[in-house]
């Protein structure tokens, strides 16, 4: 019931951010430069054709008309046409949404399989090798922005070495065939379908984009890992536990990491947050086609509809992940509450 109550104030408290977002996206799109009804129309359109169809899309109403027929919209689950697939918004967002969550999920893996255990090991043997190549890694990870790394991992291991395939999407089409679509997620589909293959082929292509993207993730997982457990283990509670004869690995993960879990579940939100950010960059250097580029595309064009739907989509997915980071830190530690 505790849980449901969680849930509760904290979709309350999120409804001001979702309708601040819903005004903010609309100005901000009326800013965009261009004229969507000129790219619509075509290079060669007549200034008449070009009116026609401005008024066709309600562009030559007053803002204040305009936002009552988005809010309407939305209401209804209708994010508009986009003008440049021609396909509505919702429908685009939903067919690319998965490439970009496979890859996000694919790199936080990558980051957590490296960042969590150098940082456990650089709390354990403080001033070790492992130590320094914790502070090493924070540094030089935070550094290089992710299109660099991108592009550098695509110059050595496609370019130079010839050792991963061609960065053009999740999957070369012209050796393998598409799994049937089950959850989007094109590794998971291809185990499902028995194509083992086709799976190897999908994990090729995603190996690159997802390590460029984790890299950066790596640096505040690794360091907050390191200094919650530092913290941790200099407790009363593990010296106590020490102290009654508990072995040190008992003492390390039932009593250190249990209670530094929650530091590190909390950073974890703020890394996927960071990860969809990023998508944007990475997506474009191997033509990933995820909500990223659909995203580039949108602003390129001047497409009001796609690029509303685009930052509404993340604003929800940002309240749903703080709200399931808030649900997960209460299964870790009872105490936390959010009355707010």
């Amino acid at each position: 019931m505790k849980t449901f109550t969680i849930i509760g104030k904290r979709v309350v408290s999120a409804l001001p951010s979702i309708v601040g977002v819903v005004i903010v996206t609309f100005l901000l799109a009326r800013a965009l430069p261009g004229d969507p009804a000129a790219y619509y129309a075509g290079s060669s359109a007549t200034a008449e054709t070009v009116a026609d169809i401005r008024a066709r899309l309600g562009l030559d109403q007053p803002l204040i008309l305009q936002f009552g027929d988005y809010v309407r919209d939305i209401a209804s689950g209708n994010l508009g046409l986009s003008l440049s697939s021609g396909q509505p918004v919702l429908a685009d967002l939903a067919s690319r949404l998965p490439a970009s969550l496979e890859l996000t999920f694919a790199a936080l893996i990558f980051a957590l399989l490296i960042g969590l255990p150098l940082g456990l090991l650089a709390a354990v043997r403080q001033g070790s090798i492992f130590d320094h190549a914790c502070r090493i890694l924070v540094t030089v990870g935070a550094a290089f922005p992710t299109f660099f790394v991108a592009l550098v991992l695509v110059y050595i291991f496609y370019y130079r070495l010839d050792i991963v395939p061609q960065p053009l999407g999740r999957l070369d089409e012209i050796y393998f065939s598409t799994p049937p679509t089950v959850t989007g997620f094109l590794l998971i589909d291809t185990l499902l379908a028995g194509d083992t293959d086709a799976f190897i082929g999908a994990f090729r292509q995603i190996l690159l984009p997802a390590i460029s993207l984790g890299l950066f993730a790596l640096a505040p997982i690794a360091r907050i890992t390191r200094a919650s457990m530092l913290a941790a283990l200099s407790s009363d509670y593990c010296r106590t536990a020490r102290a009654m004869g508990l072995s040190s690995g008992k003492v390390l993960i039932t009593y250190a990491l249990r209670n530094a879990m929650l530091s590190i579940v909390n950073v974890l939100g703020m890394v996927f947050s960071f990860l969809l950010g990023a998508n944007v960059l990475v997506e474009q250097v191997f033509a990933w086609p995820g909500i990223g580029a659909y995203a580039v595309n949108a602003v390129i064009a001047s497409d009001y509809a796609a690029v509303q739907g685009f930052v509404l989509m993340m604003a929800i997915l940002y309240v749903l992940l703080n709200l399931s980071v808030d649900i997960i830190s209460t299964v870790i530690d009872p105490r936390v509450r959010y009355d707010g």
